[in-house]
Parts: structure tokens; C-alpha cells; sequence
């Protein structure tokens, strides 16, 4: 029983240590943030949940290694939250990227990306005007679509050797125009019609071949970004599914150390009868 305590202790001391360079990273976002949206979109969420590790390793560092119940019982209920949400998050990701894949085009080893395919609420969330301002802002700082270029021998690559990459998903819906609007292509961000917008998509008419502008409006671009999305929520998913586990473990391991501390606060008063009854007179 009394191991309970110093397992609970002992990962108490590194989740306290972890969470001080998680908020230190926060910290550092906020103040080299200077106004981009990308950067303050992420130092929100490092900084909450730093401080919820920190407050909640305390409270089991400190109920651990000094035998305090309440503080034991408070560190239990916390980390059946912290289980509960990790639960809910991992439900909530699956049916949120249930729906939306790329579409397969004849002769390009790339996938093409179409909102309209995708529903639900991430969807609502990345192609509302409010949020997409932010998006595209990291889209843009990402510099994806500027690292396309490619020589081949000292030569720019040509449209059959771009049509054969791979693209990611935001690469192929940012940073090209769709197949379907007919472009020429004159090398990797940029492409020409010499008949005007061709194809009934409207990405057509929001294409530019201007290096900050590309198809960050597009609609190909938003789905671009709910692929990626949906790619990495189901990575971050199946990583959630085994730190449940392990929370899970943790929490057994803490709730031996809480019975061992309801012990001792028990088991005390009787102790000092004791004591007292074997002192000579």
C-alpha cells in the first residue's frame, strides 16, 4: 500500500516537471505572437493545459507524499474528469471526421479535395469566415505551397513530372487551382487560361496567381485543410485511446494510495491507545 504512495508521487514530480516547459512554450507564443493569427491560435490551449497539469500533479504530489486524504480525493476526481474528457474528445473526433475523403483524378498522382463533401460541425467551424481568417493565416505561415518548386539537374520540373508528386492534402486544394478549371501550367503556383475562367467550379474565378493569394479563398483549400484535419484527429485519437489506458492504470494506482491514506487516518488514534497502555506506571 505504502508503494501506491510513492509511484502516485513519483509521477506526480515528472507530470509537474513536464507541465513547466508546456507553459513556458505558451508564455513564449503570447509574446512572440506580435499579431499573428496563427501563432495566438495555439497559445491558448498549451497555456489551459499546462496549468491543469500543474494544479492537478500538486494536488497528487503533495496528497501522496504527505498522506493527505482530502487532497488524494480531490487529485481522484480530477483525474476521472481529465479521463472523461479525454473519452469524449476521442468519441467526439471519430464522428466528427466520419464523412470526406479525396477524390481520385485521371492522370495526376494527387487527390483532388471538394467541400461539399465533408459535414457536420467541422466543417461549419473551418469554412465559417470568422475561423478561416485564422486558418488560412497559418496556412500562408506554413509556406507549403512555396516549398513545391523543384528542379530536376539544374531544370524546372515540367507539368508531367508535377503531375506525378503526391501533394498533401492542403497543397493540393491551396496551392493549385482544381483540375476540372482546365489551367495551363507554367510551373507549380502558377497557371494560366488563355480562354479566361474555364470550368463551372467557382474555385475557378478564385484562383490567382498571385504568391500570397493562390487559392487560399478556395473551397478546394477548406477541404484541403478538413483532410489534414481529419488525418490528424485520428492519429491524435488512437494516441488519446492509449494515455486513457494509462490514465486508467494511474488512477488505480491512485486510488490504492487514497485507501492506504484512509488507513492510516483510521488506524492512528488507535495507535497512540496503544502507545499510552505500554508506558510503565
Amino acid at each position: 500500500m505504502r508503494r501506491s504512495n510513492n509511484l502516485i508521487g513519483l509521477l506526480n514530480f515528472f507530470t509537474l516537471v513536464l507541465s513547466v516547459p508546456i507553459l513556458g512554450g505558451g508564455i513564449w507564443l503570447s509574446t512572440r505572437s506580435n499579431g499573428t493569427e496563427c501563432l495566438k491560435f495555439l497559445q491558448l490551449p498549451l497555456i489551459i493545459i499546462a496549468v491543469i497539469m500543474m494544479v492537478t500533479a500538486l494536488a497528487g504530489l503533495i496528497g501522496a507524499c504527505y498522506r493527505n486524504t482530502l487532497l488524494m480525493a480531490l487529485y481522484l476526481l480530477a483525474m476521472i474528469f481529465i479521463m472523461l474528457v479525454f473519452l469524449g474528445f476521442i468519441i467526439f473526433a471519430y464522428a466528427a471526421t466520419a464523412k470526406g475523403s479525396g477524390k481520385v483524378t485521371e492522370n495526376r498522382a494527387y487527390l483532388e479535395y471538394y467541400l461539399e463533401d465533408y459535414q457536420g460541425w467541422l466543417k461549419e467551424r473551418v469554412a465559417s469566415d470568422e475561423y478561416w481568417t485564422k486558418i488560412s493565416s497559418c496556412v500562408r505561415e506554413s509556406k507549403l505551397c512555396g516549398k513545391l518548386g523543384r528542379t530536376i539537374h539544374g531544370v524546372p520540373e515540367n507539368a508531367d513530372t508535377f503531375y506525378l508528386i503526391n501533394l498533401s492534402p492542403i497543397q493540393s486544394g491551396c496551392c493549385k487551382p482544381p483540375t476540372e478549371c482546365g489551367f495551363k501550367y507554367e510551373n507549380e503556383t502558377v497557371w494560366r487560361s488563355e480562354e479566361g475562367v474555364v470550368g463551372s467550379n467557382t474555385d475557378c474565378s478564385r484562383w490567382s496567381n498571385d504568391q500570397n493569394l493562390l487559392c487560399y479563398e478556395c473551397d478546394s483549400c477548406k477541404a484541403g485543410v478538413l483532410a489534414t484535419l481529419k488525418k490528424s484527429w485520428r492519429k491524435v485519437s488512437m494516441i488519446n485511446i492509449v494515455v486513457l489506458v494509462v490514465l486508467f492504470l494511474v488512477n488505480l494506482v491512485a486510488y490504492a494510495a487514497y485507501k492506504n491514506n484512509l488507513k492510516i487516518d483510521n488506524c492512528q488514534p488507535c495507535g497512540e491507545t496503544k502507545i499510552t497502555k505500554l508506558r510503565p506506571t
